[in-house]
């Protein structure tokens, strides 16, 4: 097996692990989500209207494979994940994005908050088909 499969293996797993082991997500607000999405504009807009920007737009995001949009800039490891977005797997994300997926290319801090990520999550599936 090579390297590179192992690396992603031992990811997934580290991340199902994590999953399971998190409490369950509160309830988000999607009017609290607006504010806490502000910092995310720099990069990436929710509305269909506006595509991609610094990063692949949000639009339609959960129930999408990660790295799949026309978007011309994923990192390697993005488009190789084979994960789908899911309002769990996006907290999850935002909890630990220095170590979830390592080789990605977005640039963010951690969301340490269960409440803000609930929040920011409730926002982003508003936008949707």
């Amino acid at each position: 097996m090579k390297l590179r499969h192992i690396h992603r293996f031992a990811t997934l797993l580290g991340c199902a692990t994590l999953l399971s082991a998190q409490a369950e997500m509160p309830v988000g607000d999607a009017e609290r989500g607006r504010e806490v999405f502000a910092a995310c504009r720099t990069c990436h807009y929710p509305e269909k209207y506006v595509g991609n920007h610094n990063g692949p737009s949000l639009f339609n995001v959960f129930g999408r494979k990660a790295g799949s949009t026309d978007f011309a800039y994923y990192s390697k490891t993005m488009k190789a994940s084979n994960l789908v977005w899911t309002p769990e797997l996006l907290d999850f994300w935002l909890a630990n994005p220095r170590t979830f997926l390592k080789g990605s290319t977005m640039v963010t801090v951690p969301m340490p908050n269960p409440q803000d990520r609930a929040d920011l999550i409730a926002y982003l599936k508003q936008f949707k088909e």
